[in-house]
């Protein structure tokens, strides 16, 4: 499955500094859809460069990591098991600065 996936406020830098990805995602064997939650261990396993704990934490993404699926706020859509649809864009933004 074709998506567009965007890393922002910093988390960029977890991924070699490239904020925006177009991906394919398979499903998940013996499935036909994939959902949220498949698509973060996905991203884990294929794109993840450094320090995980800093974008993932147990099955979800880290507190204060915004996560929007085609510009709707992720929770409106149903979280961790929104099934995502062909050329979906899903944008990760973390909203929590250092200093």
């Amino acid at each position: 499955m074709k998506l567009t996936l965007e890393f922002g406020g910093g988390l960029e830098l977890l991924f070699g500094s490239v904020k925006i990805h177009k991906v394919d995602v398979p499903p998940p064997e013996g499935e036909t859809k994939i959902t949220v939650k498949h698509l973060l261990f996905w991203i884990r396993n294929n794109l993840l460069k450094e320090r995980p704990e800093m974008f993932l934490k147990e099955k979800s993404v880290r507190p204060g990591v915004l996560v929007l699926i085609n510009d709707c706020d992720w929770e409106l859509c149903g979280m961790t098991e929104a099934v995502l649809e062909e050329k979906d864009s899903v944008v990760f933004i973390s909203t929590l600065h250092g200093g």
